[in-house]
């Protein structure tokens, strides 16, 4: 295990990936980091569905216009849901979900990246949303906030610089 500061350097996104299965014990992980994440009055009311058939991994791969093509090259995908009317943190919380796998999958030296969802679309306007719970039967109380792509990382990325950190962002006590 690496100490969290060299964690959050190396996390970059990785969009290319081998051909080569992750281990049920490092899917567990990965699942465990999300459900171990933290939830607005600890209400734990996510869902998420894992993919790693080829032929539903790309179809998710043409959810939406642009973004999501990586989707096809990966081992597999978690989909991140929520219900909107059970917990209005729902993106909150599962945003921190995301995170929180992404996180365990650079400790295992796994490459992940995000896939914005919620407000994206099809050319004629189709919501993504909407594709991506045609593709998995997900009800429709349940919004689909992302998808996270995992796979081993076909390229080596460099560690975040801290040299482009922008401290000038950082506020202390007033704007």
């Amino acid at each position: 295990m690496q100490p969290f500061k060299q964690l959050i350097a190396r996390r970059r996104s990785h969009r290319k990936f081998l051909q080569q299965p992750i281990a049920a014990e490092e899917v567990q992980l990965l699942l465990r980091a999300a459900l171990m994440s933290p939830t607005s009055k600890n209400q734990r009311a996510w869902q998420f569905v894992v993919v790693d058939d080829p032929m539903d991994l790309q179809k998710l791969a043409d959810s939406k216009e642009q973004g999501a093509q990586l989707i096809a090259g990966a081992a597999m995908a978690v989909v991140v849901l929520g219900d909107d009317n059970q917990n209005d943190c729902w993106i909150e919380d599962g945003s921190l979900a995301a995170f929180a796998m992404q996180l365990q999958a650079e400790d295992l030296g796994l490459g992940s990246c995000w896939v914005q969802i919620r407000d994206r679309y099809l050319s004629d306007g189709t919501p993504a949303e909407e594709v991506v719970r045609g593709i998995l039967d997900i009800p429709k109380n349940q919004r689909v906030l992302c998808i996270v792509a995992f796979g081993h990382p076909a390229d080596v990325r460099k560690e975040q610089s801290e040299d482009k950190l922008k401290w000038e962002q950082v506020h202390i006590g007033k704007f």
